[in-house]
């Protein structure tokens, strides 16, 4: 195969990830370029197949968000959902989404005008629940008008011509993609967390978690819980044991029906942090995990999760963004966090193995020899990447010495 097929995305910070089906989307985010932050193209759409292991990028066309960071991206039913996020002109409002599915090939970004209803107030680093075809929103940095004040709001800092004020937010709003239609809910009891940013969150059956997160001038490790039927709060959920530091831009994804898998952040003495945690419904505790690398930490990264279970960490940063700029990354962290089905490890060891068995492989049946070519493609990617790395490697220690 030829180099170019062998492409990885562009490093970047506070973009956009999703899976729909065989396939890990990724929109958005940033670098830093000599101190100043640039916005990656909003025209551009990297696709990672999971099964080969190959980046390819496709040009979008259509109604284009504004090129952000700190959006917020969701998949529903096909469709990645944006919303809100931070250019060089301010805060966002907006929602807008794209077919994942199209059949010709080409990505046409919407802008959703016609909605009814009031959206959230323009934020940027907050989170999104997905349930019953709703995106649920809570929290997020940004700013609001005097008569906009309320008690979901923190006031960071305010600028008094126009009086308009920046701070953290705690409310919750829904949009119903089937009617269209904005909605925030009528909390009907419970302590909400309070107002942050920079959180994140995660469903398990009819219930919302949050997790941690900037709240004026700290950082949070606390957890709490949202019925997304009844609009209850739980209060921060008491926890039995030991439990993750605090921190800020971390990733929880659900990893089973009781199970949710913590990873990387910013920790409050400003540490870019590697460490991994399960947490159980059902122990009401955290486990943190021994064998991840420490070399590899992450911040504003995303995760999502795979089709056998694994968790795939893209892109964010392995330093402190608030005082360095460097650091981005580019590179996918996938942690395997249940057992491979049989056919997934037959495939794999097919695929690692190629060369010893190619007088062999033509003899498979034709139902899977598609799969098993992809995997060929999976770990020959993997193999080339690795002997680049080896070679950058040896050229640096050669520039040393």
């Amino acid at each position: 195969l030829a180099d170019k097929q062998f492409c990885v995305a562009e490093e970047r910070s506070g973009h956009c990830a999703v899976v729909d089906g065989n396939f890990l989307y990724v929109w958005g985010g940033y670098v830093s370029i000599e101190e100043n932050e640039v916005y990656l193209p909003n025209d551009e759409l990297w696709l990672y197949e999971i099964d080969s292991g190959l980046w390819t990028m496709h040009l979008m066309e259509g109604e284009l968000p504004t090129s952000m960071s700190g959006s917020c991206g969701a998949c529903i039913n096909g469709k990645l959902y944006i919303f809100g996020g931070f250019d060089d002109k301010g805060y966002s409002n907006l929602l807008y989404y794209v077919n994942l599915r199209t059949r010709n090939g080409t990505y046409r970004w919407k802008k959703i005008t016609d909605f009814k209803g009031q959206p959230p107030t323009p934020r940027d680093k907050l989170s999104c629940w997905v349930y019953k075809d709703r995106l649920i929103y809570f929290g997020g940095y940004g700013c609001r008008k005097y008569n906009e004040l309320s008690d979901c709001f923190d006031v960071h800092d305010a600028f008094w011509e126009g009086q308009i004020f920046w701070g953290w937010h705690n409310d919750v709003h829904a949009f119903d993609t089937n009617t269209q239609t904005w909605f925030q809910p009528t909390i009907r009891g419970g302590v909400p967390p309070q107002p942050r940013a920079a959180h994140t969150c995660a469903v398990l059956g009819n219930k919302g978690y949050i997790f941690g997160g900037r709240v004026l001038q700290t950082r949070m490790n606390d957890l709490h819980c949202l019925n997304l039927d009844t609009w209850i709060w739980s209060g921060r959920i008491h926890i039995n044991g030991e439990k993750p530091k605090d921190r800020s831009w971390h990733t929880l994804t659900p990893i089973a029906d009781d199970k949710l898998f913590l990873f990387g952040g910013l920790s409050s003495d400003n540490v870019p942090l590697s460490d991994g945690w399960i947490h159980s419904v059902t122990t009401n505790g955290w486990k943190q995990l021994t064998h991840l690398p420490k070399s590899r930490p992450r911040l504003w990264h995303t995760a999502c999760l795979g089709t056998e279970g694994e968790v795939m960490i893209f892109g964010g940063s392995k330093d402190d963004l608030h005082f360095l700029d460097t650091g981005h990354c580019s590179d996918l962290l996938i942690f395997q966090t249940q057992p491979y089905s049989l056919l997934r490890l037959c495939l794999d060891c097919i695929g690692k193995n190629a060369t010893l068995l190619k007088n062999q492989i033509s003899w498979l049946p034709s139902k899977i020899l598609p799969q098993v070519l992809k995997k060929i493609t999976f770990w020959a990617a993997a193999n080339h990447r690795q002997e680049k790395k080896a070679e950058i490697e040896r050229q640096e220690q050669i520039n040393v010495t």
